[in-house]
This record gives structure tokens, C-alpha cells and sequence, in this order.
């Protein structure tokens, strides 16, 4: 049996309170992102420009990580969570573009779609 000791667990109140940091973060870059800011669903391809990067996007990505580690490693899961990482995860021909992804995923989470079950996604 795989049982986790006590002690290793985060408590349920910094656990929520991460959660919600991440919403309100990812609610907040999506906006950005759907004006037309790039790099909130990778790294933008060309790293010569400074000015295109998006620090905040990064860390919203190693949040994203971090808590999905952490719920995992207690047997939860927050779907908000999982969707945006798998959007990160997209590439190639089949990827709308991160201006409509952010449109689309905004809507979906405004409309109370995230994390139903069966529920197909646009993308």
C-alpha cells in the first residue's frame, strides 16, 4: 500500500489558497493573452527579442506544475489545472493559435464547462 506520511502533506487551507492564486492568475494572463499577447501557452519561438518574453507566464506554468504535483501526490486533481497544461502541451497543425486558445479556454471557464466530464473541447 502507498501511503503518504502525514507530515508531507500540504495543509488544505495553503492548498485552496494556491488554487486560487493560479485562477486568479490564469483568468488575468488569459485576458492578456486574448488580446494578443504571446507565450502564456509555450515560450515564443524566438528567445532573440527580450521583450517577448512573459515572466509571468512562465511562473503561471511552474505554478500550474507544482500544484498539479501536489494534488496529485494527494489523490486530487482541479481540473482548471489539468486543462491549461494540456494546453500548454498543444503543438502543430491542429493548434488554433494562443489568441483564439485563450478566447475559446475563457469562455469555457466563464460558461462553468471546465472539468466536465464528456464535454468536448473545441480544440
Amino acid at each position: 500500500m502507498d501511503c503518504m506520511d502525514p507530515r508531507d502533506q500540504m495543509p488544505q487551507d495553503q492548498i485552496e489558497a494556491l488554487s486560487r492564486a493560479f485562477s486568479e492568475q490564469l483568468l488575468t494572463l488569459l485576458d492578456e493573452c486574448a488580446r494578443g499577447r504571446h507565450g502564456l501557452f509555450s515560450e515564443p519561438m524566438d528567445l532573440d527579442e527580450p521583450e517577448k518574453s512573459w515572466p509571468d507566464a512562465a511562473k503561471l506554468r511552474e505554478l500550474g506544475l507544482a500544484l498539479q504535483n501536489i494534488l496529485a501526490a494527494q489523490g486530487e486533481r482541479n481540473a482548471l489545472v489539468d486543462e491549461f497544461l494540456d494546453l500548454c502541451t498543444m503543438h502543430g497543425e491542429s493548434h488554433p493559435g494562443e489568441r483564439k486558445l485563450a478566447r475559446m479556454f475563457l469562455e469555457r471557464i466563464e460558461r462553468g464547462e471546465v472539468g466536465v466530464q464528456g464535454e468536448a473541447k473545441p480544440w
